[in-house]
């Protein structure tokens, strides 16, 4: 029998959940066993999975679940050292050379666990079967635009926490800008981030250049990216993807005053934009890279986060479909996912 784990999430500012109570009602009744950890800050109280028949465990607690759980969790866990000795499905950000990432699968080499990582859970067609992709292109366009209207007002980008809503976040940041309506451009606008970033930019009376791969097939340089106020990356650094913003930038005649980058890989070899190396956070939203005209890059990397509550429930149904055949994970996406794992954790030497 399938044991399906759902771990509390321990990152800071991390509400979100990858499967509603509906969901886990539906996996046992089709024979599954559930158990949802307690936590504090989860947008769905305990109370309703527990309604749903799952078992609760404390927080924390999959470190000791038994060997057979699948643990199922979003975001990182602590990077603490121990070995890994379960199926995991989370995001791993694991297989792009990120510092982090080489340590997490050191661990599942070292416990002898597996992950399959959320990202590479793709269709035959290599298409992503769920993502958080729209509201993050969503609230990242939201978040860099509150970072525009606060350099064009010679303050600092304020904080940012949750929005009940995407149209109460659409409503604020109609609201800072005032009427302004800087140009903006949205690389990789096809897809669910670019949708998600263009969507929002739209809503609040901006003019979106949007750009795909057929925009970007020469392979650069792009100093369209410097005659807009505002570029919103929305693709995933992968070998092979140019670079947009080059490190040289700051030296260069330009209107582009933020960064939108939402894709947020900057540790990563192959990020396209090369002018900063460190991720932002809620309470820090952007980073400034140049001076004199300003320039700020917001690299929020959990924006999602920002409408826990939409974006769990858009990605839960995505991916609910999927979670009912963990009975058969070496099928699939799952054994795709795991083919993944097996050709990165044969690289691990630690």
């Amino acid at each position: 029998m399938t044991h399906l784990w759902v771990r509390a999430e321990s990152r800071e500012n991390e509400e979100r959940v990858g499967i509603l109570p509906d969901g886990v009602a539906a996996l046992i009744a089709q024979g599954m066993t559930v158990t949802v950890e307690d936590s504090p800050t989860r947008v769905i109280p305990i109370a309703e999975y527990d309604a749903a028949g799952a078992q609760i465990a404390p927080e924390g607690s999959w470190v000791d679940a038994p060997e057979d759980a699948v643990v199922f969790g979003l975001k990182e866990l602590p990077d603490n050292g121990s070995p890994l000795r379960h199926r995991h499905i989370m995001f791993g950000h694991a297989y792009k050379g990120q510092p982090a990432g080489q340590r997490l699968l050191a661990r599942f080499k070292a416990g002898g666990g597996t992950l399959y990582d959320l990202e590479y859970l793709e269709d035959p067609d290599g298409r992503r079967v769920a993502a958080f992709g729209y509201w993050a292109g969503y609230a990242g366009a939201a978040v860099s635009l509150l970072a525009y209207a606060a350099q064009r007002a010679g303050t600092p980008c304020p904080p940012v926490d949750t929005w009940p809503s995407s149209a109460a976040m659409r409503d604020d940041v109609k609201a800072a800008l005032a009427g302004a309506t800087p140009k903006a451009l949205v690389i990789g606008a096809l897809g669910r981030v670019g949708t998600g970033a263009t969507d929002l930019c739209e809503a609040v009376g901006l003019s979106v250049t949007k750009w795909d791969m057929a925009e970007t097939a020469h392979g650069g340089p792009f100093p369209e990216v410097l005659d807009h106020e505002l570029f919103f990356n929305c693709i995933l650094a992968r070998p092979g993807t140019p670079v947009f913003v080059p490190e040289d930038s700051c030296d260069r005649a330009r209107a582009l005053s933020v960064i939108g980058d939402i894709a947020c890989d900057p540790d990563s070899d192959f990020s396209p934009i090369k002018v900063y190396d460190h991720v932002t956070s809620w309470a820090a939203p952007v980073t400034r890279v140049c001076e004199d005209p300003p320039l700020d890059v917001m690299a929020i990397d959990n924006l999602p986060s920002l409408m826990p509550r939409e974006s769990s429930e858009d990605f839960a149904a995505q991916l609910l479909p999927h979670l009912k055949t963990l009975g058969a994970i070496d099928e699939d996406v799952w054994g795709r996912a795991k083919t993944y794992f097996d050709t990165h954790i044969r690289k691990v030497t630690t």
